[in-house]
């Protein structure tokens, strides 16, 4: 970064031959004693000269401790700051403020710190007045100041607070750009006030373990009045003006955006949004007591409580407040109300405010802040607006916040130099006086009374004074009488049955027209039985949803909202997204699940049983013999398995923000939007039935036996060894695309192609070095040449717009074009019967009669021999290979009565099929039906009858099947 020629400082006579040394930083000072003043010729000498020192200051940290030495005695510093005051343009500024930079990021020992931060000059550059609307001036101040707070800790602390001034430079020149147009620069400031908040949370903690460093921490103690005291207040306040500032215009843009045409801007505002509750939650889990308190009563009384939470309700139902609160169970958010103006408030959307409300209680996790609004919004009433009527409680409440969001009477700048100076006055008319941040009443002008009062109506906040409130609320309880005590309860049971947020909560879940606010609440009430700072107690009273609490009831009332939701999912002209409905199925099951145990009743089982009905009559609607259908249907199942919604991604997307819509041209994915044709609404029917069959099993625990259609777990995988002894096999020679050649045989099974080779340890054996499903399959001809055939088997994929991706694509080069023709034969139809048995068993699943299949890969057989005929089934011991003496049959089975082909019949004749099977057949089993290639050539081999063949374990929850082998179906195999 420094290596530099040695020509920066140019041509001087008596300059040191090494630039990394004391003698040279002595040539520096002398090139800036000589060069005072600023002026065009010297003004690049001086940038290098600076650059030189930065460079000598660093080796200087690592090699010579002298190099600082000579910088403090000299105060070096002194001239850059004079350098500055200049006014000597931009790029002097420019290159200062990076060197600067530079020179602290690399400072690594502590001494060296010292000396640099000593003589208050970095305090003196920090307020400079700099020219901010240059971009890259604002730029390297701001990454100026972020890399100084990362150097804050407590013996550094007071280097850059000034008691005598009363400021803390760093972090009031800092927030003074909160609300920076650029984002980046926000995003500093904030890194900047987290560094400055885990430094004061590690002063109170010394402060409070170490009593022998309290004097030492003195100095510090200032500081932390002075944060609490001077800036907390006023940064708060208008960083909570900000954030609202920000929502209404999210709002503005959600309403005046029904075409979709400004998304790029809505994401923008939600992601900002998003920044903002990450930034509150990390300042309040770095657990400052009093900062905390301050930031929860201003998120409380002057956004959440009075934008968010008023705004689910509408007007006409805001003009009938009551003049008497509701006491609920956090008195500190009922105690300090005021009325307010109908015509001042500002709102925003219900939609918006459920969205933003679900975001809240997904980040923040402080539990003072959302317990309380949780509170409001389950158990509270409009009451929390109005005016207060005890005046005993009024008195007993020191500082009246008002409920409302209102802008700050100051901005933040004009509060901290309002503050600063009233500081500086209380230092030099006390100077012993040690109780900072105490307010002086004695003794006032009337300007600074004045100024006083103007503050009080401005902080209107209370620090949530927990002793007072408890201590009040005991005297009240010791002190009423019984008829009071009845009245009290008769009010508040009164109270408890008008709850008009949690009533629009529940109303919201109808989604007879569309589930636009349904999709919200369902985000909502989840997030909130997932928060950690929410009481469990609290969400009981109610019986919604907990997370590792057992029950015995539930909320038949939100029970019998899902399932409505999960009906209208099901009618053909349903308006209800498929994010709806899988959150819906998901709050169900949370409501209804108790640790291992099912506690819904009989009559909502049956409404879901009803639902789901209705899902299969729907799916019936599209169910097509096409094999478009096929690959959608496990298409679907593999998307909903392997990506499961997550509601903290969902509350990220900022396009359900809009009204819902039909149309794959916004670019919404689809499980957030309306169905468009007749395939997007076969998925749909697809995904509703998979959802709604997974949740009426587990809510019967019944284990799923039928999907998915294709089981990893029977199919055979590279590397299996497998008994080959009496398969038809085909010899081949694969040419893969990129030209690498091998000898390998073909193998055909029920759903399953595979590529073997012979094990070398024992004959008659085969591993398999390749295997793919033969409904993923495409076979063709080569035009050159007759013997060979072009094969592509692709990747089985979750996404139904994703490119296929090939998982093998080569030239299969056979002897000659009679085992290519036998070859293609063989594949074309076991892709065809493939795909032909999992459309059956997909009829089986929706009560369709199923016609069974007459033709077996191409070969004739009748219904009772196909009834008696199982697929094969790849069992454990054929993996086993040599390791599994026991296993001495084939795994290639074939079932097709003709000559050449090895048959497996079961001896037990009323076996079930494989429809009817609770357990599905292997979807890529090892028992190929593989054709008799070599017929043409090969000699007929004779087999042992089926008296004398060994029988098979199966190893499958202690079952055992027996295969045998007739005495017309002897003929055999062999490897060509």
């Amino acid at each position: 970064m420094f290596g530099r020629s040695r020509s920066w400082v140019g041509g001087g006579q008596g300059k040191s031959k090494s630039i990394h040394s004391l003698d040279h930083l002595k040539y520096m000072y002398h090139v800036l004693t000589k060069n005072t003043t600023v002026t065009d010729h010297n003004r690049n000498l001086l940038v290098e000269t600076i650059r030189s020192i930065t460079e000598i200051l660093i080796w200087g940290d690592q090699n010579d401790s002298s190099v600082f030495d000579f910088f403090l005695e000299k105060n070096m510093f002194a001239f850059f700051l004079n350098i500055l005051r200049q006014k000597s343009g931009r790029y002097v500024c420019v290159q200062l403020l990076q060197t600067l930079n530079i020179l602290f990021e690399n400072i690594s020992h502590e001494t060296s710190l010292y000396y640099l931060l000593s003589n208050n000059h970095v305090n003196s550059i920090i307020v400079h007045k700099f020219d901010f609307s240059d971009e890259e001036i604002m730029a390297y101040y701001i990454s100026f100041l972020k890399t100084l707070s990362l150097k804050l800790n407590n013996h550094t602390v007071h280097f850059f607070y000034n008691e005598h001034t009363n400021d803390f430079a760093l972090y009031t020149e800092a927030i003074k750009f909160f609300n920076h147009p650029e984002s980046m620069v926000r995003i500093a400031v904030r890194t900047i006030t987290l560094n400055v908040y885990k430094d004061v949370r590690m002063c109170i903690d010394l402060w409070d373990t170490v009593f022998l460093m309290r004097k030492v921490s003195l100095d510090n103690q200032h500081m932390l009045h002075y944060i609490r005291d001077k800036t907390a207040v006023p940064y708060f306040s208008n960083l909570v003006w900000f954030i609202g500032s920000h929502v209404i215009e999210l709002d503005k843009c959600v309403q005046t955006d029904e075409e979709h045409r400004n998304r790029g801007k809505l994401s923008d505002l939600v992601a900002e949004h998003l920044d903002h509750l990450h930034y509150l939650n990390d300042i309040l889990i770095i657990n400052c007591e009093f900062l905390n308190d301050v930031l929860t009563d201003h998120l409380l009384n002057r956004l959440f409580l009075p934008l968010y939470v008023y705004s689910l309700v509408n007007h006409e139902q805001a003009k009938l407040l009551p003049l008497v609160p509701r006491h609920a169970t956090c008195p500190s958010l009922h105690l300090s109300t005021k009325l307010l103006s109908q015509t001042e408030d500002r709102k925003i959307s219900p939609q918006v405010s459920l969205y933003l409300l679900s975001q809240v209680f997904l980040i923040i996790h402080y539990q003072p802040l959302v317990h309380s609004l949780a509170d409001v919004i389950l158990n509270g009433d409009l009451s929390v607006f109005s005016a207060q009527a005890e005046q005993d409680v009024q008195k007993s409440c020191l500082n009246a916040s008002v409920r409302r969001f209102t802008k700050p009477a100051e901005s933040l700048e004009r509060s901290l130099e309002i503050n600063r100076r009233r500081g500086k006055k209380k230092v030099q008319k006390r100077p012993n006086y040690k109780n900072v941040g105490e307010e002086e009443e004695e003794e006032k002008g009337p300007e600074e009374g004045m100024e006083d009062s103007d503050k009080a109506k401005e902080i209107e906040m209370v620090v949530m004074e927990k002793c007072k409130i408890s201590e009040l609320s005991g005297l009240t309880e010791q002190n009423t009488t019984d008829e009071e005590k009845t009245a009290a309860a008769a009010a508040g049971t009164e109270a408890q049955r008008s709850r008009p947020f949690l009533d629009m909560v529940y109303n919201a879940l109808d989604c007879t027209m569309d589930d636009y606010y349904a999709l919200f609440v369902l985000c909502l009430l989840y997030a909130m039985s997932h928060s950690k700072g929410i009481n469990p107690q609290l969400l009981e009273k109610i019986q919604l949803p907990v997370q590792e609490v057992e029950r015995t009831s539930y909320s038949q009332v939100l029970a019998e909202r899902l399932i409505r939701v999960m009906n209208q999912a099901c009618q053909p002209d349903g308006k209800v997204r498929l994010a709806t409905l899988e959150l819906s199925c998901l709050l169900l099951k949370q409501l209804v699940l108790s640790g291992n145990n099912c506690i819904i009743k009989d009559v909502h089982l049956a409404c879901l049983e009803g639902a789901r009905e209705e899902s299969v009559l729907l799916l019936r609607r599209f169910y097509k013999g096409e094999e478009i259908f096929l690959d959608m249907f496990e298409d679907e199942y593999r998307s909903m398995t392997s990506k499961p919604l997550n509601v903290e991604y969902l509350m990220m997307d900022a396009s359900i923000l809009l009204p819902p819509t039909g149309t794959p041209l916004t670019g919404i994915d689809f499980v957030k939007r309306l169905p468009c044709g007749d395939v997007e609404r076969t998925r749909r029917a697809i995904r509703v039935f998979f959802m709604l069959r997974s949740l009426s099993l587990q809510l019967q625990s019944e284990p799923e036996t039928q999907l998915p259609l294709t089981r990893q777990e029977d199919l055979i995988k590279t590397d299996d060894v497998l008994d080959l002894n009496n398969s038809d096999l085909i010899a081949c020679m694969v040419v893969t695309k990129d030209g690498a050649q091998a000898q390998r045989f073909l193998a055909v099974d029920v759903y399953q192609m595979s590529l073997v080779e012979p094990e070398t340890k024992r004959l008659g054996w085969g591993v398999v070095k390749f295997a793919g499903l033969l409904q993923d399959m495409q076979v063709s001809g080569v035009e050159d040449d007759s013997r060979a055939l072009n094969i592509i088997i692709h990747k089985p994929t979750s996404n139904p717009h994703a490119k296929p991706f090939p998982i093998l694509q080569a030239n299969f080069i056979f002897a000659d074009h009679i085992r290519c023709i036998i070859a293609k034969q063989r594949l074309a139809k076991g892709r065809i019967q493939a795909r032909r048995m999992k459309m059956q068993r997909i009829a089986a699943l929706l009560d369709l009669p199923v016609q069974p299949s007459s033709d077996v890969l191409g070969f004739g057989q009748g219904a009772a021999a196909s009834s008696q005929h199982l697929p094969f089934r790849f069992y454990e011991q054929s993996r086993k290979g040599l390791s599994d003496s026991t296993v001495q049959r084939s795994v290639f089975a074939s079932v097709d009565k003709v000559p050449g082909f090895a048959v497996a019949q079961c001896i037990n004749q009323h076996s079930p099929s494989p429809l009817s099977s609770p357990s599905p057949p292997s979807s890529a089993s090892g028992s190929g039906s593989t054709g008799h290639c070599d017929s043409v050539t090969a000699s007929t081999i004779s087999t042992p009858s089926a008296a004398q063949s060994p029988s098979v374990r199966s190893g499958r929850k202690g079952r055992r099947r027996v295969f045998s082998l007739s005495e017309a179906e002897s003929r055999g195999g062999h490897w060509v």
